[in-house]
């Protein structure tokens, strides 16, 4: 996860990139010129951190034409447009034999790749969401790096395989040596309970491209 100091060094390191000031970056992107100032990065006794918007961002990675891992290498101290490679995997492959093992790492070498900011976990990938069921949190479209060698806890997204070939993208409630307890992301979905035994993997989904 990034760090508060880790975003704000992103921000001023995308509009170093682009030439401008932070406030120079703020007017390209639509914004009050003063969104990025330091003055705005803590309160004013200094005791609470601030945080970006995840709109003004939005704007400001637009005005700078960067991406989202551009932006995550910046905040690293990266080089933008690093990051380790991984394979895409759509929603729809990831229900099918033969692309996993038992353990839900991929297999096989006829994938699409795709880079994305670090992530310990060489096996890690990225599944491209279809649908609305996780919506809104996950969208149509969306890309989720998932984590297999992770060990998911209460409270963490994660991606559910069924021994049925059934793909699921839910929170962790609970997990017990029998069964597992699933909060659906969206309310019009329902919250599944799936035994130990109808499981085939569950694997941590440590980062998000929306």
């Amino acid at each position: 996860m990034l760090t508060h100091r880790q975003i704000w060094a992103g921000v001023d390191r995308l509009a170093a990139r682009s030439g401008l000031s932070p406030s120079g970056l703020a007017k390209a992107a639509g914004l009050d010129p003063t969104t990025f100032n330091k003055s705005k990065r803590a309160s004013a006794d200094g005791a609470k951190p601030r945080w970006p918007s995840t709109e003004s961002l939005a704007k400001a990675l637009k005005a700078a034409g960067a991406s989202f891992e551009d932006f995550a290498a910046l905040a690293e101290g990266r080089r933008a447009g690093a990051g380790r490679v991984a394979p895409l995997i759509g929603f729809a492959q990831a229900g099918n034999d033969g692309f996993f093992d038992d353990a839900g790492f991929p297999v096989g070498a006829s994938w699409e790749h795709v880079h994305f900011p670090g992530v310990e976990d060489e096996n890690a990938y990225v599944l491209e969401i279809a649908g609305d069921s996780m919506a809104p949190v996950y969208r149509d479209g969306d890309r989720i790096v998932v984590s297999p060698a992770s060990n998911p806890r209460r409270g963490d997204r994660v991606v559910v395989k069924t021994t049925k070939g059934e793909v699921l993208a839910k929170e962790l409630r609970r997990r017990t040596a029998e069964t597992i307890e699933l909060t659906s992301l969206n309310p019009d979905y329902p919250d599944r309970t799936l035994s130990a035994a109808e499981i085939e993997w569950i694997a941590r989904v440590v980062w998000a491209s929306q």
